[in-house]
């Protein structure tokens, strides 16, 4: 008896030995359940607009996408999708389903697939939470105990709806997604509160094989699989057979790409902005952030949609017209007051990689044609700048008013490098004396740099980087096509510079981000509010806008109620080089101002597109959308302006014989102090034309008015057919004493080089010489290297010189009616012999 216990003493230590060992090799280094939360997938950190819509999740190419959702926004559909697939007792077991094991093996061996999961729900979030990598991967009976031992933990310390939710939201359903919210916006590019009934069978179907499944890749297998999960929840009764039937019949429409991405490029600028915000461990910390942005996705859509039309329409004309071969373009909308950017399309299709469409036009340097004018004609109506009478090109007050007048005719300037730059207007046509407020509005070019060279370079350039332009360089690297647009501008700059005008003259900051937020709602981040910088007086803001406002004023280049008149107050400007590689349009009201670029990203030309061809179109839809059902606002006008009538032609004070007159707005103290010069009252013969004398009878004598010019107008009034009145004292030969100018020489142009030409017969190949002079001129010779060249009695003072080699001075000289000898200034010029090919 005593030897049976012996042996029973022994076989009880070595059954205890073994069940210690047993359960050294199976729990000695199990996790903690309370560990739970510590492998959990890191947060995505969600980009949405300012009202909440989701634009982008930014995810980690290790550990995917993943958005926690509390339970209660998870669609109760989901949910018992998910039960009735993966734990039809998840609600009573304790965590482990000893009958659902046998029952899974069963199924599967039947059906031939996996159709149902032998784990419970509480084992399968502690097998990804719990167990290391390499575990997971085990296929084990020491695997499956020890997920049972924690599975059955963590039961006793969490409530059901919270392992639920674990499940779901750390799952992983394919396509680098984890957690339904991610799901629903992978495969359906919507959010998982928004899911349907046969959407969310799918998803809840992905998790048992999400690569044979994935809807993106395989969408028979997917709906398959969905059909399986429907049967399940039929059979646990959380639906009728009629909710299965229509749920399986229901059209899936998937997202168009892998990972859903709304306004690309935008969200691109929100990312590297956040990380100059918040640092790494802000970010990831906790459930994930919400990154609310200042866009919004209304005017998002509508940007893009005009945007990709008007490019198809340049595209594709729909008259039969040759393309235009415009293939990208861009457009930017900011709220003037706040600096936040309300809409950005930075190129026409950010997965295009034919058009290069992820580049961000919006952020490209590209020269910006005449969009840089506005910034020219500020800088000169600058009140604080010093009081000039009678300034040599701009022939009235410095600073300016819109009553400035500029002599839009044939003017040479003399570069840097002492070449000769002639600027030309668009419409290739000169209009004579016009004021800056008509030059502005049609975007005259010869007045622009006229009005830049008064200025000076530098004063501009200065003007324009106070206003927000970074990218321009410095004033030695430019002379005066500046006021065209010479010089690199990013659109996203220059749409922040004219929000400047429209704001009453104060730069702003743009802003891209709102505020950060954590799951539980804790704001991490919130944008500071706008600081505005006084860059400009609020006056010359507000003139500045009247006049791009001003639809009358830009009949000259645009004709009545061009693609710039939106129906409303509304300040816009356009841009186009001249080789068409860049046209611009940018506009604004008191809410809101929007740039638009239309172009290639390659820089190639386009063919016959200009800013209010292809630019303004986008411009124009745009603004008319998003203001729509909003009323017109007029510019707030500040105080310190007057209103003052003035003669059109010249920008003075109307005399009596002014016939043409409108009033204008001026700084107060800067109204013109004289009256006009220009319009002359004078007595007619009628029967010949010229001034009356004691000889003309009385039935003869008519008044007319005449206009006494600056000599450089003569040839531009001629053309026109006015009356001048030095040509008429000339005529008449009375009174030529009155009127007193200077020579000039307007042609050949100072410091001009000249090549002859074999191609040309040499008889062929002459060169105008013109002078202009008043007309108290006798004669005017015309010289040529010191020796005369020609003498004229009368205008046009022109002949034609045949071109001779070498290096030329010439000048005119003439006589006034007190006998007195006057000269122009000299100019000198080149002839270069013609280049000869040898055979």
């Amino acid at each position: 008896m005593k030897r049976y216990r012996n042996w029973f003493l022994i076989c009880m230590v070595l059954l205890c030995g073994v069940g210690v060992m047993a359960t050294a090799w199976l729990f000695a280094d199990l996790p903690s359940a309370d560990a739970l939360g510590s492998q959990v997938t890191p947060p995505s950190i969600r980009i949405v607009d300012r009202h909440g819509r989701a634009l982008y999740d930014i995810i980690d190419q290790e550990t995917g996408r993943n958005t926690v959702l509390p339970l209660a926004d998870i669609p109760l559909a989901l949910q018992q999708a998910t039960i009735a697939t993966e734990d039809k007792s998840f609600y009573s077991n304790p965590g482990v389903d000893f009958t659902g094991i046998l029952r899974a093996l069963w199924t599967n061996a039947q059906d031939g697939a996996i159709v149902s999961g032998g784990s419970t729900i509480t084992q399968q979030v502690v097998r990804n939470l719990l167990l290391n990598s390499d575990e997971r991967r085990e296929i084990t009976v020491r695997r499956k105990l020890r997920e049972m031992a924690l599975a059955w933990q963590v039961t006793r310390r969490l409530h059901k709806d919270d392992i639920l939710a674990l499940y779901l939201n750390q799952s992983y359903y394919g396509g680098m997604a984890y957690g339904v919210e991610a799901a629903a916006r992978t495969y359906f590019g919507k959010s998982a509160a928004d899911l349907t009934l046969a959407e969310s069978a799918l998803i809840a179907g992905l998790p048992q094989a999400p690569a044979l499944y994935n809807p993106l890749v395989d969408p028979e297998a997917a709906k398959t699989r969905q059909g399986a999960v429907l049967d399940l929840m039929l059979k646990q009764g959380y639906i009728t057979p009629e909710q299965r039937d229509l749920a399986a019949r229901e059209p899936l429409q998937y997202a168009a790409t892998p990972y859903p991405v709304l306004a690309p490029h935008f969200v691109m600028m929100v990312r590297a902005e956040l990380d100059n915000l918040l640092p790494p461990e802000v970010l990831y910390a906790g459930d994930g952030v919400t990154v609310r942005t200042t866009l919004d996705l209304n005017w998002q859509m509508h940007a893009e949609n005009i945007v990709d039309e008007q490019i198809d329409l340049l595209n594709h004309p729909r008259n039969g017209a040759p393309t235009h071969a415009a293939r990208n373009a861009a457009l930017v909308a900011l709220n003037p007051q706040t600096g936040e950017v309300m809409a950005l399309v930075g190129n026409v299709d950010y997965f295009d990689e034919a058009r290069q469409g992820a580049i961000n036009m919006a952020l490209m340097p590209r020269q910006p044609g005449s969009s840089l004018k506005p910034i020219v004609y500020a800088a000169g109506m600058d009140p604080r700048q010093p009081r000039l009478e009678d300034t040599v090109l701009s022939q009235n007050r410095f600073p300016f008013t819109p009553a400035t007048r500029f002599h839009d005719v044939r003017t040479v300037f003399i570069t840097h490098e002492q070449d000769p730059y002639v600027p030309v207007n668009f419409s290739r046509t000169e209009h004579g004396p016009v004021l800056l407020r008509q030059a502005l509005a049609s975007s005259l070019n010869i007045p622009a740099v006229i009005a830049l060279d008064t200025v000076g370079v530098a004063t501009a350039m200065r003007q324009a980087v106070l206003m927000g332009i970074g990218t321009l360089g410095e004033p030695n690297e430019y002379d005066l096509s500046f006021a065209l647009g010479g010089g690199p501008v990013r659109l996203f700059d220059l749409t922040t510079a004219y929000a400047a005008f429209a704001n009453g003259g104060s730069r702003i900051t743009p802003s891209l981000i709102l505020d950060v937020t954590d799951v539980q709602g804790n704001e991490l981040y919130r944008a500071e509010p706008a600081t505005p910088v006084r860059v400009l007086d609020e006056r010359v803001a507000w003139l500045i806008s009247d006049m791009l406002s001003d639809d009358q004023a830009r009949i000259l280049s645009f004709g009545q109620d061009s693609i710039l008149n939106i129906g409303r107050t509304a300040a816009v400007k356009t841009g186009t080089t001249n080789d068409f590689h860049d046209n611009w349009t940018v506009g604004y009201t008191p809410d809101i101002v929007v740039g638009v670029w239309v172009g290639n990203a390659d820089n190639t030309p386009m063919f016959n597109v200009t800013g209010v061809s292809g630019a303004g179109p986008i411009w124009h839809t745009f603004m008319r959308a998003v203001l729509r059902g909003t009323p017109d606002k007029p510019f707030p006008q500040p105080e310190g302006l007057v209103q003052v009538e003035v003669c059109r032609l010249s920008g003075l004070l109307p005399t009596d014989a002014c016939p043409f007159r409108r009033y204008e707005w001026f700084i107060q103290g800067t109204e013109p102090r004289e009256g006009d010069t220009f319009y002359r009252r004078v007595v007619m013969d009628k029967s010949t034309g010229l001034l009356a004398n004691e000889t003309t009878s009385p039935d003869q004598v008519i008044h007319q008015l005449a206009l006494a010019l600056p000599p450089e107008l003569h040839p531009w009034a001629r053309e026109e057919g006015l009356l001048v009145l030095d040509d008429l004292l000339l005529a008449s030969a009375a009174d030529a004493d009155t009127a007193v100018a200077p020579i000039h020489l307007i042609s050949p142009d100072p410091n001009t080089k000249y090549r002859l030409s074999t191609a040309v017969p040499p008889t062929a190949q002459q060169l105008p010489v013109e002078a202009v002079a008043a007309a108290n001129m006798q004669a005017i010779t015309l010289w040529l290297d010191g020796a005369p060249l020609a003498t004229l009695t009368s205008p046009p003072y022109r002949i034609w010189w045949p071109l001779t080699p070498g290096v030329h001075t010439m000048w005119a000289e003439g006589v006034d009616g007190d006998g007195r000898r006057v000269s122009s200034e000299p100019i000198t010029f080149e002839v270069l012999e013609a280049i000869r090919l040898s055979n």
